[in-house]
């Protein structure tokens, strides 16, 4: 598989992000069949900003729910901003009560792969 089929099937994942809920690059890496590649996930999070529709980005942090794509965005603060404005409360570039707000696609989603 290519980097370009690999990130349109991220695309796809993380767009079904429900508003006021994260997961990580990991799950995502493993949900789409390639446990190893969460890097490869976060890759293709730093492409996001050209995908069109948007994709939800802010919602990708890392298995502890630290932010730590933050630098991506167009300011080091948006991240932060767009969880808080669904409800995620950051403190420290962290995700508080991370659990409560984690989705795992492998458990919420029923997609044809």
């Amino acid at each position: 598989m290519d980097n370009a089929s690999f990130y349109e099937q991220v695309f796809q994942v993380v767009a079904l992000i429900p508003n006021g809920r994260v997961t990580s690059y990991g799950v995502i890496a493993a949900y789409l069949g390639a446990k190893s590649s969460s890097r490869m996930v976060g890759y293709a999070m730093n492409d996001a900003v050209k995908a069109m529709p948007p994709i939800p980005a802010h919602r990708v942090v890392n298995r502890n729910g630290l932010l730590t794509g933050k630098f991506h965005f167009s300011t080091p603060t948006k991240m932060q901003e767009l969880l808080e404005a669904e409800g995620v409360k950051v403190i420290d570039d962290k995700i508080v009560n991370f659990k409560k707000f984690f989705w795992d696609p492998s458990v919420e989603l029923d997609l044809e792969r």
